[in-house]
């Protein structure tokens, strides 16, 4: 829970009330695409009629559920403010029956992230989100204004306080004044983005505001990928002792419809007074009584998956909705027979479909035969294409061309000063040579891309762009790093999971039991670079996603020099970084727009 505990609201049971009447509740947890206003609608369209055929008489679509979120900078165009306005108005002179809540970016009279009421063919009232996200990968200061308070709407008799995602994430208002100007249900529709445990933790804050309030909460999510982020549903209906009564399932959508017992009127226990005061800072801005429903609704409650489970899903959906949204069917990669690609090309069969999947396998003089025969037996397992195109004849005219360049350089102007460090010898390895490897495979893997329109993926792990255990323009090229923010030590978690999923070995056991290798020069390993990975991973984990300190770290009791090792050379690779592609967000700090620091810092530590 972020923010300070509050005093606790009395109570909202039904012993307290001279009235509790039933509400039939519609979560929609549906996938929205960012700039697809037209389309968005249509969903939203589509969605109500839904909910209407299960007699819904509430209807909540997630924030900004029209222009797709984060719409960043399209916020500052006029014609799109205008845009997504108008769709609002046509969804809601369709809306017969129910009330339906549609999240929009409102222009006058200043930029808010809105919550249209709509009922009866009307825009009925509009809430305002109070409290604006602006850390990690948010920036909603940039583009709105906030609300100027609290607001509840009149549902069939049942009052309803109205908040927007962040607004629950800190105890107090608005909910708190919702709650004590009668509200029995609070609703909150989100884009909450996922990493590793935010659904549980989502879970726990929505139980942690009904401690305080009294009152019942209802949250719904967004569903689906936009560039970095993943949106993971799991909404959840919760009642006013805190018990989950309703659960939507993870990383799909789905129509979640709950009925429930609430309150028509104030819980006595409610000082009057106070209540007078409440209700003058959260007014009732609109007031409907939609059909009573027929019957009764079964109630879902969805079980959560499992760690490993749950990042894989997130994963596949990252690159699905990137693919599809973008305008891919296909996708290329570089199978190298290793861990990483390995994984990249479960996700990639899984999200797309094998018959959607290209593995491009390019040995070279230090690939050794084992990894190439697994990388063919991952391609067959998974019946993916398989094309193979060797790169030594490549490498030996690049050796060719660069040979007086390379030796010439080394005698002319400037190189007075070069060290051993800067240039290979006898006792250093080729790093250039090694490079243009990686750069050989990296244009080949493009060349196809640019040939048939597909997307190519990356395969480089979040320990090795950490490091810059990478090369730019070779295996760093590419339109999305699927794995780009999974440590090493997960990438086996996960190709394990999938495996035990699919009841067989889809990637051989010698793939995870192999000593990783780049395999650009004769018997290599990552560690002679690197600090092995479950240390490596331990310091990132500190330094990159708690931004931890050098000295707090070694009191972990890490090896000084080792941690002095790892944090040069994370902060020697932000330039690397900056030219990555996207990668799919599943840890609390991503790189991107999780974590900015300069390129250009002497701040060590």
């Amino acid at each position: 829970m972020r923010g300070s505990r509050r005093k606790q609201l009395p109570r909202s049971d039904n012993s307290d009330v001279t009235d509790a009447r039933a509400l039939r509740l519609a979560v929609a947890q549906v996938n929205p695409t960012v700039g697809d206003i037209d389309g968005n609608t249509a969903l939203v369209h589509d969605w109500i009629a839904r909910a209407a055929q299960s007699s819904a008489q509430l209807v909540v679509f997630p924030e900004l559920v029209i222009p797709g979120y984060p719409p960043e900078d399209l916020l500052l165009k006029p014609h799109f403010l205008e845009a997504n306005a108008r769709a609002v108005q046509e969804i809601a002179a369709g809306v017969h029956g129910p009330v339906v809540l549609v999240g929009y970016a409102e222009a006058e009279p200043a930029v808010s992230n809105a919550l249209a009421v709509i009922a009866d063919g009307a825009v009925q009232g509009v809430y305002r989100k109070n409290l604006l996200p602006n850390y990690g990968v948010f920036d909603e200061r940039r583009y709105f204004d906030p609300g100027p308070g609290p607001a509840l709407i009149d549902v069939a008799g049942v009052l309803v306080g109205l908040t927007v995602c962040e607004d629950i994430w800190f105890a107090g208002p608005p909910a708190s004044l919702e709650a004590l100007s009668g509200a029995s249900l609070i609703v909150n529709p989100s884009a909450s983005p996922y990493h590793a445990g935010k659904g549980h933790a989502r879970e726990r804050m929505v139980a942690e505001r009904t401690a305080e309030t009294g009152v019942a909460f209802a949250l719904c999510n967004m569903v689906g990928g936009q560039d970095e982020l993943v949106f993971d549903g799991h909404s959840v209906v919760v009642d006013s002792t805190g018990a989950t009564v309703a659960r939507a399932g993870q990383f799909e959508e789905e129509l979640l419809v709950c009925d429930l017992e609430l309150p028509g009127a104030a819980p006595a226990a409610v000082n009057a007074a106070e209540q007078a005061a409440a209700r003058e800072r959260a007014p009732i801005i609109a007031s409907a009584a939609p059909p009573a429903p027929e019957g009764s609704t079964p109630r879902r409650l969805t079980q959560h998956l499992g760690r490993e489970a749950e990042v894989y899903s997130a994963l596949v959906l990252g690159l699905r909705d990137y693919a599809r949204k973008n305008g891919f069917d296909r996708a290329v990669l570089a199978l190298s027979g290793g861990i990483d690609s390995a994984l990249v090309a479960l996700v990639a069969s899984d999200a797309l479909g094998a018959e959607q999947l290209t593995c491009v396998v390019m040995p070279s003089p230090n690939s050794s035969a084992e990894t190439q025969a697994d990388a063919r037996e991952i391609a067959r397992n998974l019946r993916a294409q398989l094309i193979e195109v060797p790169i030594e004849a490549a490498m030996s005219v690049y050796a060719e061309l660069l040979e007086g360049p390379f030796t010439d350089g080394l005698a002319g102007p400037g190189n007075a000063q070069a060290t051993p460090l800067d240039h290979p010898s006898a006792d250093a390895p080729d790093i250039a040579a090694e490079n243009i490897q990686a750069r050989i495979r990296g244009n080949l893997v493009m060349a196809l891309s640019n040939r048939f329109g597909w997307l190519a993926l990356t395969t480089g792990n979040k320990s090795e762009l950490s490091v810059g255990y990478a090369t730019l323009y070779g295996d760093m090229a590419g339109g999305l790093a699927v794995i780009s923010d999974v440590p090493k030590t997960l990438v086996y978690e996960l190709v394990e999971e999938r495996n035990r999923r699919e009841g067989r070995d889809l990637v051989p056991r010698s793939v995870l039991e192999r000593a990783p290798s780049a395999e650009l020069r004769p018997d290599q390993l990552d560690e002679d670079s690197l600090p092995p990975y479950d240390q490596l991973d331990r310091i990132l984990e500190a330094y990159v996603e708690q931004d931890r300190g050098r000295d707090e770290i070694v009191a972990d009791g890490l090896p000084a020099e080792v941690v002095d090792q790892v944090l040069a050379l994370v902060d020697g690779a932000e330039y690397k970084r900056r030219q990555a592609a996207p990668g799919v967000k599943i840890s609390p700090k991503a790189f991107g727009r999780d974590r900015r620091l300069p390129i250009t810092n002497r701040f060590r530590g």
